[in-house]
C-alpha cells in the first residue's frame, strides 16, 4: 500500500516536496550569510591583488538583493523539479536530476570550507540538512523502485550541471538587478 500521498509505485510527497524544504532551509543560511562573507573575501583579495581594475572586484560584491534574487530564480528550479517529482512519483528525470545535484553540491560547501580554511556561506546546512536529505530521498527512491539507473554519464551531467545552474542564476540576477537600476534611474522623479 503506498505511503499517503504517493503516486501507486512512487515516493511520499516528503521525498519530492522535501527538496524544496531542505533547499529553503540551505539557503536561507546562505541569504543571511553570503553578502557580508563575500564582501570579506573580495577586501582581502583587493588588498592580495591590488593592480586588479575596481571594476572586477565590484562585479564579485554580492549585494543582498542580487544574493535575493539568485537564490529565488534557484529556488524556482528546485520548486519546479519539487512540483514535477511530487507529480510522477519520484520518478522524473528533472527531479531525479536536481536531486543528485543538491545532494553533490554538499560536498562542494564542505570542500569550500576546507581549502579557505574557514566558514563559507552553507557549510553548516550542507552536513546537516543537504546530504542528509539527499541521501535519504536517493533511498526512498531505490526503496520504492522509481530511482532511475545512472551511468557514469549521468553523474557527470548531474555534476556539470550544478556550477552551470549557480553561474546561470547568478549571471540572470547581475542582468535582473542591472536593468531594475536602470529602470529606477529611468523613471522621472516628481
Amino acid at each position: 500500500m503506498p505511503e499517503r500521498g504517493a503516486e501507486p509505485g512512487g515516493v511520499s510527497p516528503a521525498a519530492t516536496w522535501g527538496l524544496m524544504a531542505a533547499f529553503v532551509v540551505h539557503d536561507l543560511e546562505e541569504l543571511v550569510t553570503m553578502p557580508s562573507w563575500a564582501s570579506a573575501q573580495v577586501d582581502r583579495l583587493q588588498e592580495t591583488y591590488p593592480q586588479v581594475p575596481e571594476r572586477v572586484w565590484s562585479a564579485m560584491r554580492v549585494t543582498p538583493g542580487h544574493a535575493a534574487t539568485a537564490i529565488g530564480l534557484m529556488g524556482l528550479v528546485v520548486g519546479a523539479a519539487s512540483a514535477d517529482g511530487a507529480r510522477t512519483g519520484g520518478k522524473s528525470p528533472f527531479f531525479q536530476t536536481v536531486l543528485a545535484g543538491f545532494g553533490l553540491h554538499a560536498v562542494s560547501h564542505v570542500a569550500q570550507s576546507v581549502g579557505l580554511r574557514g566558514y563559507t556561506p552553507g557549510v553548516v546546512t550542507a552536513p546537516l540538512v543537504v546530504a542528509p536529505f539527499s541521501l535519504w530521498a536517493w533511498r526512498e527512491l531505490r526503496r520504492r523502485g522509481v530511482l532511475r539507473e545512472v551511468d557514469t554519464r549521468g553523474v557527470v551531467t548531474s555534476a556539470a550541471l550544478f556550477p552551470v545552474g549557480i553561474l546561470g542564476v547568478h549571471a540572470a540576477a547581475f542582468g535582473i538587478r542591472r536593468l531594475a537600476c536602470m529602470s529606477a534611474r529611468a523613471r522621472p522623479t516628481h
